[in-house]
């Protein structure tokens, strides 16, 4: 990695080769989603308070949730403008994301996430996931390096094609 950014509230939560995990903490009031990917949280008020104004935006987005019934709905808005490492940088200021997320079983929860961002597609668009609970898996430290040697060489020597 080059950069130590944040891959974005969606694509923290998409599996990828490593550092997947996710842990999900109930507290009252508030539920927890911190992301073993560059070792972010999210705390999401459940409270019914309205989102933050439009000129606060962050890369994770500014969230909020409620239950329906058993299914935890979160409505993310104030999204950076194409901020981000990952999936995320391609949303834009007008992004409006709505994850729900449904435990069908024991280990077992539905991850369900809709974007809709009228600025980048032309309708909103769906992914569902399932996340397994894996009792013997712990959270790890992100431990990112920017300025690695690995990086380093690609970004001088993009800055050097760059000057020619």
């Amino acid at each position: 990695m080059a950069r130590c950014l944040s891959r974005g509230v969606f694509g923290s939560m998409l599996p990828i080769g490593n550092s997947s995990g996710n842990e999900i903490v109930q507290a009252p009031g508030v539920v927890v989603i911190r992301n073993e990917m560059i070792g972010e949280a999210r705390v999401v008020a459940l409270d019914g308070r309205p989102h933050v104004g439009t000129a606060i935006r962050s890369y994770m987005g500014d969230s909020r949730g409620r239950w329906e019934g058993d299914t935890l709905v979160v409505e993310t808005t104030n999204f950076k403008e194409k901020g981000g490492n990952g999936p995320s940088r391609l949303f834009s200021a007008a992004a409006r994301m709505t994850e729900r997320w449904t435990r069908t079983d024991a280990h077992t929860i539905r991850y369900e996430a809709m974007v809709n961002d009228p600025k980048t597609w032309i309708q909103p668009w769906t992914v569902v996931i399932p996340l397994r609970q894996d009792p013997s898996y712990q959270l790890f430290e992100f431990a990112c390096h920017e300025g690695n040697y690995w990086s380093m060489r690609s970004m001088l020597g993009g800055a050097r094609l760059a000057e020619k």
